[in-house]
């Protein structure tokens, strides 16, 4: 523990003398700032498609959960009296809070999307419609599809299953790819970082040569390295998060008409979550410096 208190302490204090092994400009200083910039930037969006399809998820689930229908298919002389005899049914059904017939109007505004707004309802042979919506236990499917075929041969169930669930797997593995996204994109910050610390160190080979005759170990000169290019990762992992919630908090808010496409934002206290980033992205640079550092200092002379 206290290892770890005295790196962290060290990494901000700093070493003015050994700060001068690391150019504090030119091209790794740039790339460092520019690849930290840019991966924290797309980490918020993957992040925020993550946090978005499992609120999307649940939204999903449960409003399909708790609604159900009950299409009645009949000759018109018994249509009226087979509905009523499933309302009959539905009210004394445990686990349904209540039961509706839906309106020719509701029923014309379910068709209106495919068939346009002056469809005939009353006149073609469709069938009705009954809204079922559960209790928080909810109902016997089984055990309501069989009372209703033997009460009402023309009603059929759907309770939404195999709606809802194609759903919630779509947005589940949504939600994943938004994790992945994050690992390859801290994978990749790794790369680039290392790659940075592997050319300052090779540009610099002759100053750390030069430490070496005058008695500075390895140790010194990797401490350098990493402060130095944490320090970076850090500052540019600051800089994109702070555009990447700028470009977040402009994406449209989400609403019934837009769907998913207008709730990818945060909500509530997931707009902290991204403040992790920065931090995260200062331990990735941490390690692949000094793991890059360490390798490149056994193989020079």
């Amino acid at each position: 523990m206290k290892t770890a208190i005295a790196a962290v302490t060290d990494l901000f204090k700093g070493d003015a003398q050994a700060d001068r092994v690391v150019p504090p400009t030119g091209f790794t200083a740039r790339l460092t700032l520019f690849a930290a910039a840019v991966m924290t930037f797309l980490a918020v969006f993957a992040l925020a498609l993550s946090l978005a399809t499992g609120r999307l998820a649940d939204r999903w689930s449960d409003a399909l959960a708790r609604t159900s229908t009950l299409r009645i298919s009949a000759p018109a002389g018994q249509l009226e009296g087979q509905t009523a005899a499933a309302l009959r049914v539905l009210e004394t059904t445990e686990g349904v809070a209540s039961a509706r017939a839906m309106t020719p109007e509701e029923q014309r505004a379910l068709l209106e999307p495919w068939f346009g707004p002056d469809v005939p309802v009353e006149n073609l042979p469709i069938p009705q419609l009954i809204e079922i919506v559960e209790d928080g236990d909810g109902y016997d499917a089984a055990g309501l599809r069989l009372r209703l075929q033997a009460e009402v041969p023309g009603a059929v169930l759907d309770d939404h299953t195999r709606w809802r669930r194609p759903l919630v797997q779509a947005a589940s593995r949504l939600r994943l790819l938004g994790l992945v996204s994050l690992v390859l994109i801290g994978t990749a910050m790794a790369a680039m970082i290392t790659l940075a610390a592997q050319a300052a160190l090779a540009a610099n080979q002759q100053v750390i040569a030069v430490l070496r005759l005058v008695g500075a170990q390895d140790t010194y000169i990797t401490r350098a390295f990493v402060r130095r290019f944490t320090l970076r990762a850090l500052t540019g992992a600051g800089i994109g998060m702070v555009l990447g919630l700028v470009a977040v908090s402009i994406l449209p808010s989400a609403q019934d008409e837009g769907g998913f496409l207008t709730g990818l934002g945060f909500r509530g206290v997931h707009w902290l979550w991204p403040l992790i980033l920065p931090p995260a992205a200062g331990v990735v640079a941490f390690w692949a410096t000094r793991a890059a550092a360490q390798r490149t200092l056994r193989d020079l002379p």
